[in-house]
C-alpha cells in the first residue's frame, strides 16, 4: 500500500518549492489520494512565507497520465465516488489558481487527461521537446469535461475543440503554437531552465506577485469595462504597498530593490 505522504515529494530551495507528483510506475496518474496530497502541497504552501514560487513536476517517464482508470474502473458503478473524484480535482486546480504564488509546470513526457488539465491551469508550463499533450477520453467513451475548463483558458475555441474532439496527442511545437506552453527546452535542459525561471520570479516583490496573480484571473472573467475599473483600483491598492513605493525608488536611484513584502 502506498504511503500518502511519498505521493507528493516536496523540495525547498531559495524561496522555490517544488513538488513532485511521485507515481512513476503509474505515469503520476491522480488517484484520490494523490489529488488529496497534492492539494495539502499547495494548502501547505500558501502559507508559507518562505516559499516565492512553485514548480510542478512528475518523477519518472512523464508528467501526468491523467486520473487513474484502474481506480475509476473499480468504482465506475460507484457516483459517489465519481462525484468525490471530479470534485477534488476541481477544488485542487481552483487552488492553483488562487495561489497568491506563481506556478510553473515542468512538463516532459506525457501530459494527458487531467495532467493536460494541470498543465493548463499553471500560471507558466516549460516544456521538454519531446512531451506531448492530450485530453483523450473521447477515445474511451468519457469526454474530457473537466480538462475542458482549463484547455479552453488557454487556447482558442477551435484547438480546444480539435484536441477534445479527437483525442489526439499534440506534441510540443504544437503545444506552443497552440498557447498551452510558454516555452520548449531540449530534455537535458528542462530542469535548469525551469530552475533559471523560478528563481528570476522568486526575485520579485512577493506582494505585488499575489497582487497581479490574482488580478489577472479576476479580470479575465469580467465583460471589458468592469476589467477595466478592477485592475484600475488594483493598482491603485498595489501603489501604496510599500513594495511599489521601494520598487520606484530603487529604479530612479538606480539600485537593486529591497522588498519586504508589504
Amino acid at each position: 500500500m502506498t504511503d500518502e505522504n511519498s505521493l507528493v515529494l516536496r523540495q525547498d530551495d531559495a524561496g522555490v518549492t517544488t513538488l513532485t507528483l511521485n507515481r512513476p510506475q503509474a505515469r503520476n496518474a491522480l488517484s484520490r489520494a494523490m489529488l488529496k496530497a497534492l492539494h495539502r502541497a499547495f494548502d501547505d504552501i500558501a502559507t508559507d512565507q518562505a516559499v516565492r514560487v512553485v514548480i510542478l513536476a512528475g518523477a519518472g517517464p512523464g508528467f501526468c497520465a491523467g486520473h487513474d482508470l484502474k481506480e475509476v474502473r473499480a468504482n465506475q458503478e460507484d457516483q459517489t465516488y465519481a462525484e468525490a473524484l471530479f470534485a477534488e480535482c476541481a477544488e485542487l486546480m481552483l487552488a492553483i489558481v488562487r495561489l497568491p504564488k506563481p506556478v510553473i509546470a515542468r512538463v516532459h513526457g506525457i501530459a494527458t487527461a487531467a495532467g493536460c488539465q494541470l498543465v493548463a491551469t499553471c500560471d507558466l508550463a516549460i516544456t521538454a521537446d519531446d512531451a506531448r499533450f492530450a485530453t483523450p477520453g473521447v477515445n474511451i467513451g468519457l469526454f474530457c469535461s473537466t480538462p475542458m475548463v482549463a484547455l479552453s483558458r488557454n487556447v482558442t475555441p477551435k484547438q480546444a475543440m480539435q484536441m477534445l474532439l479527437t483525442g489526439d496527442p499534440i506534441d510540443a511545437a504544437t503545444a506552443l503554437r497552440f498557447g498551452l506552453v510558454n516555452e520548449i527546452v531540449p530534455a537535458a535542459g528542462l530542469e535548469a531552465r525551469t530552475a533559471a525561471l523560478a528563481s528570476q520570479l522568486a526575485g520579485k516583490s512577493p506582494l505585488t506577485l499575489a497582487i497581479g496573480k490574482a488580478a489577472f484571473y479576476h479580470q479575465l472573467e469580467l465583460p471589458l469595462a468592469e476589467a477595466y475599473d478592477y485592475s484600475r483600483q488594483a493598482m491603485v491598492r498595489n501603489l501604496q504597498t510599500l513594495d511599489a513605493q521601494e520598487g520606484i525608488a530603487a529604479f530612479i536611484d538606480k539600485r537593486p530593490p529591497r522588498w519586504c513584502g508589504h
